[in-house]
């Protein structure tokens, strides 16, 4: 991952990187899917409640034999993600201050998440044999825009 995959307005916006996040690359998706459009701060309650146990993640696209939550259908809750993805966002808020932009008037225009590089790993079995066990990585963007 080199860089940003759009371009934005260095005067009204601000952007944050996550790279080699030790999160699911699918629960990240569906993460960045549920919260990209959102304004900064009801993003940041968003995944405190999905932290808290109290918000369901909508699965669209990784939910066969899910269980539905109520209101939404198919969903988790996947804290490590949400965690991951806070502090990205909390990064671009922070960063959105320090060029002197009104954090709490800002939306996230683009949130992504990419696969980065898989740690290659093993599981030791039986009668000395050994099973794969990979640890994936996200590549993760974030930029957020101030709204009229």
């Amino acid at each position: 991952m080199h860089g940003y995959t759009r371009t934005a307005d260095p005067d009204t916006s601000a952007k944050a990187l996550g790279k080699e996040l030790p999160i699911s690359p699918k629960f990240s998706r569906e993460i960045c899917g549920m919260i990209r459009g959102m304004k900064v701060d009801k993003a940041i309650q968003a995944l405190e409640e999905v932290i808290a146990l109290k918000r369901p993640v909508p699965l669209k696209r990784y939910n066969k034999r899910v269980s539905h939550k109520q209101g939404v259908g198919p969903g988790r809750y996947p804290e490590k993600a949400a965690t991951a993805i806070l502090k990205v966002i909390q990064s671009a808020v922070a960063n959105a201050e320090y060029k002197g932009l009104d954090a709490e008037n800002m939306v996230i225009a683009t949130i992504s998440a990419s696969r980065g590089r898989t740690t290659p790993g093993h599981m030791p079995r039986a009668h000395g044999r050994a099973t794969q066990w990979n640890q994936e990585t996200v590549n993760l963007e974030v930029i957020i825009e101030e709204v009229e």
